[in-house]
This record gives C-alpha cells, structure tokens and sequence, in this order.
C-alpha cells in the first residue's frame, strides 16, 4: 500500500504488516470508538445533535468513516480509491436540509480528525513495542487519516451544496407556483401560501416591476431597495427571466407611491434599471391587481420610452386605458389635435403649454412655472396650438386632455412625423 497519502510510496514490509494488524486491532472496538467521537464532535460543534435524526445520523457517519478508513488500511486499499460513506452523504444533506452552513459540516470532518488524533493514534505506542515502528506506523496513519479526510469532507461538500441547490430549487419552483396561482385568481390556500413565500397576503399590497436592459446589473439588490422605501425590508422577490424582477410589499397601510414620493428612488438605483409601481391593494385580491398594473406601466413605459427611472401606475393609468388598441388611439390624437399631432418641435412646445394649462386648470402663471417660461410665451404658444388644432381649448375639452396626455407619453407612437419628415 502507499505511504498513506496515496501517492504510491511502498513501504517496508515490517511496517505494513503493523499497519494491517493495528487497523485490524482498531477496527475490533469501531463502535466504542464512534459512541466517543459523537460525544467529541458533539461538544464542540453542538449542530451534530440538533435533533434525535440528526444526532443518528452523526453517529453513522462517525462509524461509517472509522470503518471504512480503517477497513482500507487493513486491506492495503490506497487512500485514492476512498469515497465518502452512505450515511456521510446523507448526513450532509441533512445539515443543508435544516439550513447549517457548509462550514458548519465541514467543521464536523474537521474535530472527527481531531478525534482520531487525540484519542485513537496516542494508544499505538501501546500496541506497538518496537518504538521505532511504532513512531513508522504513528505517522502512516497520520497520513492516511489526513488524505481520507481530504478526500471524503470534498466530496461531502460537493453534496451539501448539489442538496441545497435541490433544495433551493424546489423552494423557487413553489413560490412561482403560488405567485402565479395568486396572479391568475385560483383558488389558494392563503396560510399555505403566505408560508411558502413568506409573505402576508392580508394586508395592503404593492406590486413593482423592475427590469433592465442589460446582463451585468443586480436587479435583487434594486428590488429590495425599492422594496425598502415601500415600507418593507424583506420584499417578495421573484425574478421573470434575467432582465426582469416582480416584486411585492405587505405593509398595515398603504404606502404613498406617488411621483413625488418615489422621485428619490432614481438616485438609489443602477441607471440601467427601471421601475414601475401598481398602486396599493388589499389582500390576495390586491397582490394580483397591483401587479397586473406594474406590468402594465411597463408595456407603456417602453412603448413610450419613458426616461424617467420610476413610474407610479397612477400616472399613465388613462394613457394605459386608452392605448390597448394602438391605430384606434393614432386615430383619436389626430381627430383632437390636427396639425397639432406632429412630431416636430415647436408643436411639442405648444402641446406641452397646452397641457400645462389645462392641468392647472387654465392658470396661465401655474403653467408658467411647471415649465419654466414667460407667462406670455404660454399665452402665444396655446394660441398657436389652438390655430394647429383648429378649434379653441374649451372645446372638447376632456377628448383634447387625453389626446394630449397620450402624445406626451407615448410621443411617437401615436404622433404623426412632420411634412418634410413623411
């Protein structure tokens, strides 16, 4: 056999010999010497006895490792040929199943290798006479346990961390489940539901969306931190593809998602990221309408493209409404605006003024200051929109709000080019 290590090193004969029958020796009190080891491993890392299963299955894995190194040893088996127990790989996926950390596991190898030195290798010299052999045989098994322990806590490792992705995995699959049960109105179990996403479904919910148009941007970190200033610190996160997240906030109230309230979002983002917010909704009923709106705002947000950061639905709700069928909505623009209903500059000047005053409710000064102008320029500008429209701003008045509105939000999807751009 190797010199332990497995790197193929012959020993002398009177040595293997030793090494065979001390394995042989050991191997003859392997139960004592597990009982012993649980109770080391056990004071030193106390998540090795959690629980009556766990705890069983610490002790299979102490007598299933001793065993089988020792077994190895004794039949002169290289250490390279060592795989890792049964009882050890299910032992592991039982630490992740109960949420330790592989370190935690990992520490488990480390003390049953502590244990084997302590208390198992200090009593060769009692089995050994010849004190040179003896300090030969001390230092093969010293080896050999060092490289099994290499080997094994690797490849236990290995499958501590393929369970956790199983785990974690069936864990994603049942939340999608219950978002998209919840999003399509079936019937659910609500406790059932609110467990497996950890999530209250009873009180005030907002829906967001965020997405991106690139590979390289963190969008969980963006969604808790729109979370966050929705009022939760542990939002309901669920990703839609690589460039896209859904999220969800339970809070006692409604919290205030208007655009004044989450203008100071767009600086705690990635520039790259955009979000649009539903507005607050009670109960299970709720999670599913506020989040039909986020997505919503998003086809709008991008079919206007929108530069704007964050967009409460509350804001493009009527430009939503009235543009589901595009050519209708074309249609209406240009039956309100006339000429108005251009892409060119000056014309966006003058509907801007326009909209201005109609939002403040024909207060030429309040329009004014929304756009940073004389109150004559407004005056000149509505006059030439009027000219453009063909008929006077009080006619007609909601049809031209709304036409307006839409050519602001959706530009020129809804907006004819000018003449020379035909």
């Amino acid at each position: 056999m190797g010199a332990g290590a497995g790197e193929g090193v012959e020993l002398p004969a009177d040595v293997v010999g030793e090494l065979r029958r001390i394995a042989a020796a050991l191997l003859g009190d392997v139960t004592a010497y597990a009982d012993d080891m649980l109770a080391y491993i056990v004071e030193r890392v106390p998540e090795a006895s959690a629980d009556d299963e766990l705890r069983g299955l610490t002790l299979g894995s102490c007598s299933s490792n001793l065993e089988a190194a020792l077994s190895m040893v004794r039949h002169g088996i290289d250490v390279r040929a060592a795989a890792a127990p049964v009882t050890a790989l299910e032992h592991a996926r039982a630490m992740a199943a109960r949420g330790y950390s592989v370190d935690v596991m990992l520490r488990f190898y480390r003390m049953g290798h502590a244990y084997f030195t302590e208390r198992v290798l200090t009593g060769i010299t009692d089995l050994v006479p010849d004190a040179r052999l003896a300090v030969e045989v001390l230092g093969c098994l010293q080896r050999y346990g060092f490289a099994y322990i290499d080997r094994v806590s690797s490849e236990v490792a290995t499958e501590y961390v393929a369970e956790l992705d199983r785990i974690q995995t069936r864990a994603r699959a049942a939340r999608t489940d219950a978002v998209r049960a919840l999003i399509a109105g079936d019937p659910v179990d609500l406790r059932s539901a609110e467990r497996t996403l950890s999530h209250r479904l009873t009180g005030w919910q907002t829906g967001f969306v965020c997405w991106t148009d690139r590979d390289d941007v963190d969008l969980t970190r963006s969604g808790a931190t729109v979370g966050a200033h929705l009022g939760s610190p542990h939002p309901l996160l669920v990703p839609d593809g690589a460039r896209a997240l859904w999220g969800w906030v339970s809070t006692p109230g409604a919290p205030d998602v208007t655009a004044n309230d989450l203008t100071p979002l767009a600086g705690q983002l990635p520039e790259p990221v955009r979000v649009t917010v539903g507005t607050p909704a009670h109960g299970a009923a709720g999670f599913r309408d506020t989040h039909d709106q986020a997505q919503r705002g998003r086809r709008i947000v991008e079919l206007g493209e929108r530069p704007a950061q964050v967009t409460p639905y509350a804001d493009i709700a009527l430009v939503d409404t009235m543009s589901g069928d595009l050519d209708l909505a074309r249609s209406f623009v240009a039956a309100e605006l006339g000429d108005l209903a251009v892409t060119g500059r000056r014309e966006d000047e003058e509907r801007r003024a326009l909209l201005a005053v109609l939002d403040a409710q024909g207060g030429l000064a309040a329009a004014a200051e929304t756009l940073g102008v004389h109150r004559n320029t407004v005056l000149q500008r509505v006059r030439r929109a009027e000219e453009r429209r063909g008929r006077p701003a009080n006619q007609r008045v909601a049809e031209l709000h709304a036409a307006l509105r839409l050519a602001q939000m959706l530009g020129p999807v809804v907006l004819a080019p000018v003449p020379d751009q035909a």
